[in-house]
């Protein structure tokens, strides 16, 4: 959605148009500016702007019937968008209906006038808005990739933005990195949709937790499974004996086979996402080969023009803990994404959207600080305890109580961690050390990497802290 879009969604809502100096600050807002740079850029004194920005989004959540703020406007109007009927999801087809109810050939849209079409005017009734707010019944069960269209997905601005301005280059390659369950692949299934969009592109979705074990038995081996892979989800037949040959070895081998064949045969764009990649780091060996390949690949954009084909999108839960050349790793070039915890404000509205009328304004909020003092803004832990709440099965002062011990809603997933650990005594005994300080801990990098990768410690420089209270108390009391 750009900004015009969001215009024609915001015309649809509101009662009356925005005026001159409101939607200055709006769409100066799109581009993410703060007040300051807007009241700069727009020759008005910056307390003058900070008012009508307050004052906009205070209408904003009068009309929508939900709290709108600087930082969640773009997600609800993404929603809103959402609920039109489906023959009115892109800005082409609104405007095209726009047309045929005033018989006007052209449309201009501009502060002075915008869409206001007749098929709008029933989005605007109570019983659409309160659509949004889910039933307990309704409510998604926290687990996996946050669906598409779901209306608990939380945007953290501006990565959506820049991730999907920056898959459409040629040639380009996106790195996303998080721990475990804080949302990557839901980044990822995005920035792939956004990519259809585009005329004839087509996307090839890899996992390597999907590969057998066997597979990483060889670098032979690994990339004709890869290749092969790649070559299905395109709908072309495999013909990696044509284009393999062991006296060229397999890099080269699965490097003409793109080249040669497989982005030959495409005409249009390819973009391929490698989910999980961080399984590759356990076998060193085909990590030191498989990585640099990418990177040649990039670079090779920049000279070859079939190589513009391809756009590479990485997703990884920790730095690359084997030794990789600087100029061949690929985690040095790109656009690099690291996807940040939430906010207070974003638990805030991600809590409305899940009915919780008590979560609104400041006073929503303080009663809200203490969740995030327990677990930190990790999307999982945060929507785990949302979908509880909103179930009404408990309290939050209950679960908050009940959060660090194994009768609480986390006793199942801090298991989990908790068998995982007791597999690699090297990470449990690094683990216990982190938890049982209180200051910051210094660790051996692999196991600082590993640790940090299933989202149990931040590291910040060489020293490592728990990610959250949750766990300092849970595994305090476990592991001592």
């Amino acid at each position: 959605m750009d900004i015009e879009e969001a215009l024609v969604i915001l015309d649809t809502f509101l009662e009356h148009r925005l005026n001159d100096v409101q939607e200055i600050v709006f769409r100066k807002s799109w581009e993410g500016q703060t007040y300051q740079e807007i009241a700069e850029s727009s020759g008005y004194d910056a307390n003058y702007i900070k008012d009508v920005g307050s004052k906009l989004w205070k209408l904003l959540s009068q009309d929508f019937e939900e709290e709108v703020t600087k930082s969640n406007f773009r997600s609800v109007l993404r929603r809103r968008a959402d609920s039109f009927p489906r023959k009115f999801q892109n800005r082409e087809d609104i405007f095209k209906q726009y047309q045929q109810l005033t018989g006007e050939g052209e449309l201009r849209i501009s502060s002075q006038r915008r869409v206001r079409s007749e098929f709008s005017m029933g989005m605007k009734n109570k019983g659409t808005r309160e659509a949004l707010i889910p039933n307990p019944d309704s409510l998604e069960i926290p687990s996996g990739p946050v669906p598409l269209h779901s209306l608990f997905y939380v945007e953290r601005f501006p990565i959506e933005e820049r991730t999907y301005t920056e898959i459409c280059k040629p040639g380009s390659l996106i790195r996303i990195r998080a721990p475990r369950q804080m949302g990557k692949t839901s980044l990822m299934h995005r920035i792939l949709t956004h990519a259809r969009q585009g005329r004839g592109v087509h996307t090839v979705q890899i996992s390597w937790q999907q590969a057998d074990n066997q597979i990483f038995s060889s670098l032979d081996k690994f990339l004709r499974w890869f290749c092969a892979n790649v070559s299905r989800q395109l709908n072309l037949e495999p013909r990696l004996d044509d284009f393999w040959d062991e006296d060229i070895g397999s890099k080269v081998s699965c490097t003409l086979y793109f080249q040669g064949y497989l982005l030959q045969k495409i005409d249009s764009p390819v973009v391929l996402a490698l989910d999980e990649v961080n399984r590759i780091f356990e076998y060193p060996e085909i990590c030191s080969d498989f990585l640099p390949l990418l990177r040649s690949w990039y670079e090779d954009a920049s000279e070859l023009e079939i190589w513009q084909k391809l756009r590479l999108v990485v997703v990884h839960a920790t730095e690359a803990y084997i030794p990789l050349d600087i100029n061949q790793s690929p985690f040095n070039v790109g656009l690099s994404i690291q996807l940040p915890e939430f906010s207070l404000e974003q638990v805030q509205d991600l809590a409305i959207r899940h009915g919780l009328d008590w979560a609104k304004g400041e006073v929503g909020a303080k009663k809200l600080a203490p969740l995030i003092a327990m677990i930190g803004g990790h999307p999982y832990l945060v929507r785990l305890a949302l979908y509880q709440l909103a179930r009404g099965e408990i309290s939050l002062e209950q679960l908050l109580q009940d959060a660090p011990t194994i009768a609480g809603i986390y006793g199942n997933y801090l298991r989990h961690h908790l068998a995982n650990l007791q597999k690699h005594f090297e990470l449990a005994e690094a683990l216990k050390r982190v938890v049982t300080n209180q200051i910051s801990v210094q660790l051996e990098a692999i196991t600082a990497y590993k640790l940090e990768s299933m989202g149990l410690v931040k590291l910040e420089g060489n020293q490592a802290i728990p990610s959250c209270e949750l766990y300092r108390l849970y595994f305090r009391e476990q592991l001592s």
